[in-house]
């Protein structure tokens, strides 16, 4: 299984508070990644765009789950 697939299985585990703290903790550590590398290059850049798709699959996952709540609670 790849690394991707793994992290996605592991927000399955997560609830819905962790979710937002993990979000808004790797949105920080995004800020500094970015603000170090406009100050001098990191070594690997690629990094912040690997934390960036983090965070988006970590905002997927919790737009899922709202949606599903809502859909139930319509049904």
């Amino acid at each position: 299984m790849s690394k991707r697939n793994d992290f996605v299985n592991s927000l399955k585990d997560l609830s819905e508070t962790d979710l937002t703290s993990r979000i808004r903790e790797d949105e920080q550590r995004l800020k500094k990644l970015e603000f170090a590398h406009a100050i001098s290059p990191l070594e690997s850049p690629v990094n912040i765009r690997l934390l960036r798709k983090d965070i988006a699959r970590l905002k997927t996952e919790l737009t899922k789950r709202k949606i599903g709540k809502t859909a139930t609670a319509k049904a």
